[in-house]
């Protein structure tokens, strides 16, 4: 069914006012994108509401009209999650940036989906608590598009993803109704919902866990000579039992870009450098920090610098928190990828990585969350060259044939969007995806949420141009209902 833009824009300025309801081409253009500039499309319709009846409202519009929708927070995402369709409605949650409860007692807080990230440790620092999961874009980014992405950061191989710190959302169904998943007993409703990329709804409150402020933090950096020894150390820092609150690797063309970015003051020549933060109580904190500082030297590491203060800490996360923005300094565009490997297949991956790059002739940048095996490699062109993009996605498909190849996954925490939505197949059977699309489903039978994310072609009632053929062969084997 065709939009009719006028008659929506009508009814959504009798809702919203005219000032919540954008349909100037011009205006429209600044939401054709989220954070992965690559994939563009100018939404036919954008609608800023301020509360959650405003956005059950407006879902009800859609509905009743065929119409397709998506949500977006900041438009932070490195997908293309928040893509909009140019025959569909926008809803962008940065009006709804209220944080609605701080309860200390039961450390925890109720916050609106545009609330961003950083504010919400700002809000309860006074108290002695943060939020922990903290993205590099958390000065930017929403609360909202991190439930959508299960969004990790930098310290998520000590303290979990947005998942683990999520109590309770808020949604508008695809359908229009407000309801309240819990962490409760029972179906994980709330599970499901937070990482399905917008897919099952759209969330309008978030209840969050507040963690305490550690006794204390110690933050080094370690220079190597390469990725290899960098990546030596790190093995032998997990071997040792130690669990760092983060550990983080640059290469030398991110060093290159944070450099140019923010003088981060870097070792340099250095191939490689490893951060490494440590919370905790005091003395055992003190006593594994010492064992990281022997760890690194005996990996190779030609100098480390020790954090003397909070001053300090923060010109050391300075360069890995503005890597990604920071490559622009460097190229004129990039495509930044998520894939995770098992952490022993670090030293193997990255030389694959670097043999592609040479062999291509297209550069790639090299940041990554390396407790946890998850690789961001940003992989650099000019997109005023005839072919570069394409050739750009090919070595980014590449580096994700060699994570599943390893035993990883294709993504771990940008999610998959549209971005990377056609290697679904390389990683899930026709069956696995199948049944994902049977969930989705169940929240959304008219398939009119967040279309065309996630899964490579329509599948049961997912996505345009229609309902799958045939039974499908979990309902004939008795194993589920499609309804």
């Amino acid at each position: 069914m065709a939009m009719d833009v006028a008659a929506m824009a009508a009814r959504f300025t009798e809702l919203l006012g005219a000032d919540g309801v954008i349909t100037d081409p011009v205006r429209l253009r600044t939401y054709d994108c989220d954070g992965l500039t690559y994939h563009r499309a100018t939404p036919g319709i954008v609608v800023l509401p301020d509360d959650a009846e405003q956005v059950a409202a407006i879902v009800r519009e859609c509905v009743a009209a065929g119409v397709p929708y998506v949500a977006r927070g900041s438009g932070t995402g490195l997908s293309g999650g928040a893509l909009p369709r140019t025959d569909g409605v926008l809803i962008v949650t940065s009006r709804m940036r209220r944080i609605l409860e701080i309860d200390i007692d039961n450390e925890r807080a109720v916050v609106e989906p545009g609330v961003i990230n950083l504010d919400v440790s700002r809000a309860v620092r006074p108290h002695g608590y943060y939020y922990a999961p903290d993205p590099s874009s958390q000065q930017i980014c929403s609360i909202g598009g991190n439930v959508a992405e299960n969004s990790g950061g930098a310290h998520c191989l000590k303290y979990g993803f947005t998942a683990h710190h999520v109590l309770a959302c808020e949604i508008v169904t695809p359908e229009g109704e407000i309801v309240t998943l819990h962490d409760w007993p029972g179906y994980d409703l709330l599970g499901t919902f937070i990482g399905a990329e917008g897919t099952l709804g759209i969330t309008t409150k978030i209840t969050v866990r507040l963690t305490r402020l550690p006794e204390t933090v110690q933050t080094l950096l370690a220079a190597f000579e390469s990725m290899e020894a960098g990546g030596a150390a790190v093995s032998a820092i997990i071997g040792a039992g130690v669990v760092p609150a983060a550990i983080e690797m640059m290469d030398a063309l991110s060093i290159e870009a944070a450099e140019a970015a923010v003088q981060c003051g870097y070792p340099p020549g250095a191939g490689a450098v490893l951060i490494v933060e440590l919370d905790g109580p005091a003395a055992e904190v003190e006593e594994q920090f010492a064992e990281v500082e022997r760890l690194c030297r005996e990996a190779g590491s030609f100098e480390i610098r020790i954090a003397a203060d909070d001053t300090a800490r923060a010109l050391i996360w300075t360069g890995r928190k503005s890597a990604f923005a920071a490559v622009g300094r460097i190229s004129p565009a990039y495509i930044v990828q998520d894939g995770v490997i098992p952490r022993t297949a670090l030293a193997q991956v990255l030389a694959r990585i670097d043999e592609l790059s040479r062999g291509s002739g297209v550069r790639v940048a090299n940041v990554f969350h390396a407790g946890d095996g998850n690789l961001h490699p940003l992989v650099l062109f000019d997109d005023g060259e005839p072919g570069a993009g394409e050739r750009a996605e090919e070595v980014s498909g590449q580096i994700l044939d060699l994570c599943i190849e390893h035993g990883g996954s294709i993504t771990g925490e940008h999610g998959v969007g549209v971005d990377k939505s056609r290697y679904m197949p390389r990683m899930f059977t026709d069956t696995d995806l199948d049944t994902m699309q049977m969930v989705r489903c169940a929240f959304d039978p008219a398939g009119l949420c967040n279309p065309g994310k996630i899964f490579p072609t329509p599948r049961l009632c997912g996505e345009v141009p229609g309902v799958r053929k045939g039974v499908h062969p979990l309902v004939a084997s008795g194993q589920a209902e499609q309804f």
